[in-house]
């Protein structure tokens, strides 16, 4: 019962948070746009937790990026018309959600299931929670770009839009890259309980994770010359994935699993030492 209540809290502050951010910048489309993130990943929470499966929950995110998006480039469409600008953030963003989610959606399907929901699908409070966890991610990670493209200047091209571009860019081929030589790595049979330190992760531990961030840190650097005064705190989303990446999901959960299964092996505590977390 403590559990459950805990995991409702958690789901509560995170949708004040984020909530609260619409607020402070001042932008009801912004605002509207966050409530559709969270009413989406609520009503996928029903039939995922009836039918006890996180087979989707990942391409439901990609769903909500896009969703949120085309809500957002719509109403600024119809109020101030086409903008270059607008269209290619827009679809910088659908072509890495759609990677991504397809991504990440084949390879569940192959692995049968993600082990970290076993001990969380039987519990609806603590479902909800990554339900709702998803959508606050998708808010943030989102919400400078949304500040930009619904400002009345939509996203305007200039040097910091291309050095940006060039940031999205090398953060996408490093994040493709790196999954696809994971990728081929696990289907070799000679590397089974082995792990990965050959191609890109010869120079990071997690070069995928270090594309995502490169990813939101070039979409931040576009979004910037569209923002003015409060929005500039839209500039938390490159910050708060790498947080979250790094700190809370991602990178920590990764290097104590590989701790536990690789950690007294020699091989690995050299590469370990040697190779560093992201790119220092």
């Amino acid at each position: 019962m403590k559990d459950s209540f805990r995991c409702l809290l958690i789901s509560f502050i995170a949708f004040s948070i984020t909530y609260s951010l619409t607020l402070f910048i001042q932008n009801e489309l912004i605002t509207y746009a966050v409530i559709i993130s969270f009413l989406l990943q609520w009503t996928l929470f029903i039939p995922a937790y009836f039918f006890q499966t996180e087979k989707f929950y990942d391409i439901s995110g990609s769903i909500n990026y896009m969703s949120i998006v085309i809500y957002i480039y719509y109403n600024n469409y119809t109020t101030n018309g086409f903008n270059l600008g607008n269209l290619i953030i827009s679809c910088l963003i659908f072509i890495w959600a759609i990677r991504l989610g397809v991504f990440l959606f084949l390879r569940i399907l192959k692995d049968g299931e993600d082990k970290r929901f076993r001990s969380i699908k039987p519990s609806p409070a603590k479902f909800f929670m990554t339900w709702t966890l998803q959508a606050t991610w998708v808010s943030i990670c989102s919400l400078c770009a949304l500040t930009g493209i619904s400002s009345d200047s939509g996203i305007i091209i200039n040097n910091l839009f291309f050095l940006g571009l060039t940031f999205f860019v090398a953060g996408f081929f490093i994040e493709v890259v790196a999954d696809i030589q994971k990728t081929k790595f696990r289907k070799n049979l000679k590397n089974k309980n082995a792990f990965i330190n050959t191609g890109l992760w010869a120079y990071s531990r997690h070069p995928n994770y270090l594309g995502e961030i490169s990813i939101w840190a070039g979409i931040s650097v576009i979004s910037f010359s569209s923002l003015s005064n409060l929005q500039f705190v839209t500039l938390i989303s490159p910050i708060f994935t790498y947080v979250i990446l790094v700190y809370v999901s991602g990178v920590r959960l990764l290097e104590a699993s590989g701790n536990k299964k690789w950690g007294h092996l020699k091989s690995y505590k050299e590469y370990i030492q040697r190779t560093p977390r992201l790119l220092f």
